[in-house]
């Protein structure tokens, strides 16, 4: 099914130009003004919006809590010809994804909204994700059987009271944003926010600006005083998500804030005292990550006094059929169908794959079990797994990589192989492998694959 995109402007020659540009990737739908957007707020909501802050009825920027109230999920990405850094903060701060200036690049366009559409899929999953792992604690029956996995909660639930930093490791889609939420409600800071940064996903030139506060006059566009992620998560928790990918000369400015804690906004001649708790994530290995220089070793040993592992699906099979049967009852219920349970060569097929994409390559083969499902029980038929294990070929006597460990560079070689069966297609190597793109993006970094 092919995301939806709703064009917002009064512009016709714009929306016309627009639509045909999207119209082959995307389903695109229009609004002249105001009030054929807040007429539509009955239907379904859209993936992004593509928000003019001119309107003749309305002013875009009054509009987007509107729009965030009625459909929290759609992403907006505000487009104008008098850009303003005040109005770009005030947009961030009213639910707005990205702020672009017309003119625009097109192309540049075009991977803004699919970046939207993935953070959109991104938080659907994880909240999916969040509501499995809910049932961990509380006195409910645990998802997880795994050895593994029940030592992990016993350990965060040991240390959330806390305030010692945490550094949560493991791969894509194994639920390290989860971990921290968990952590952060269990904790006696839960009362306010958890604060959550990708730091592969900022410009290198604004991340420090992001994370400490700006003043204005800092840097051209500096229009005013900016607060900064540790003023927001003041009293709360700060996630530095991909923290690896975080540039090397930030993660020292970085290690002094949390040895003195005390911030400094970029520009400004004084600094003033946090207080939050430090949770750290990454994909990578943090040995590698050390050794390519990717990440300081002070400032891993500064923010892991408490490290935690998850380890990948395919060493915890315990956990595949729980988690199965959770997402199965959910899923069901969303569609309004009577399914009761998985048929024996479901179960099987399910249990002996690898799972590349983790929890949330399971989560996504159950819906898709679940909606063409035709009984009361889903069978292997109904699953796509199977595909991804008999059309790929890896080459008999493929030499791994020695950088790589035996199940890496079969990983690796499997993902290269796919990239070729796809003509370097990214999207269909992605569906191929069960996987979601930016988990084969951020694979495909990992393993230094060129594409």
């Amino acid at each position: 099914m092919k995301a939806k995109v709703l064009i917002v402007d009064d512009e016709a020659d714009l929306r016309a130009l627009l639509k045909s540009t999207l119209q082959d990737v995307y389903t695109v739908t229009e609004a002249g003004d105001a009030a054929t957007l807040i007429r539509g707020f009955s239907l379904d909501a859209p993936d992004v919006i593509l928000l003019d802050l001119k309107l003749p009825d309305a002013n875009g920027l009054n509009l987007l809590p509107q729009i965030k109230k009625n459909w929290p999920d759609t992403e907006v990405i505000v487009l104008t010809g008098e850009a303003t850094f005040e109005a770009a903060v005030l947009a961030t701060k009213r639910g707005a994804y990205h702020f672009i200036n017309k003119p625009f690049d097109t192309q540049a366009l075009l991977v803004t909204i699919e970046r939207a559409i993935e953070n959109r899929q991104q938080k659907e999953e994880n909240n999916s994700l969040r509501r499995a792992l809910s049932t961990m604690s509380g006195g409910s029956a645990p998802i997880f059987q795994s050895a593994a996995l029940q030592s992990v909660v016993r350990t965060v639930e040991r240390i959330a009271p806390s305030d010692v930093p945490l550094f949560i490791t493991g791969e894509s889609g194994t639920g390290k944003e989860v971990i921290a939420d968990l952590v952060h409600a269990l904790s006696p800071r839960s009362k306010n926010k958890i604060i959550k940064i990708n730091c592969a996903a900022l410009p290198r030139d604004l991340i420090e600006s992001e994370l400490f506060g700006s003043v204005k006059g800092a840097f051209t566009g500096a229009h005013a005083d900016r607060e900064g992620l540790f003023r927001q998560a003041e009293g709360g928790t700060l996630l530095l998500d991909e923290i690896s990918e975080m540039p090397v000369d930030t993660q020292s400015k970085l290690l002094r804030v949390l040895q003195d804690q005390e911030v400094r906004p970029v520009g400004g001649k004084t600094g003033y005292k946090t207080n939050c708790r430090i949770l750290a994530s990454t994909n990578r290995r943090p040995e590698t990550a050390i050794k390519e220089g990717k990440l300081r070793e002070d400032l891993f040993y500064r923010i892991s006094t408490i490290a935690i592992h998850l380890p990948p699906l395919r060493e915890r099979r315990d956990d595949i059929m729980p988690l199965a049967n959770a997402f199965l009852k959910r899923f069901a219920a969303q569609a309004n169908r009577n399914i009761l349970g998985f048929k024996a060569d479901a179960i099987e097929r399910l249990t002996a794959f690898d799972w590349p994409g983790n929890v949330r390559q399971l989560q996504n083969e159950i819906q898709r079990g679940v909606l063409l499902c035709e009984g009361g029980e889903v069978a292997a038929a109904d699953l796509s797994i199977t595909n991804v294990q008999t059309n790929i070929a890896i080459p008999v006597g493929e030499e791994l990589d020695p950088n790589f460990t035996l199940l890496e560079g079969v990983e690796r070689n499997v993902i290269i192989q796919t990239l070729k069966a796809t003509s370097g297609n990214k999207l269909e190597a992605a569906k191929l492998l069960g996987v979601g793109r930016q988990t084969l993006y951020n694979k495909i970094k990992a393993y230094g694959i060129e594409v």
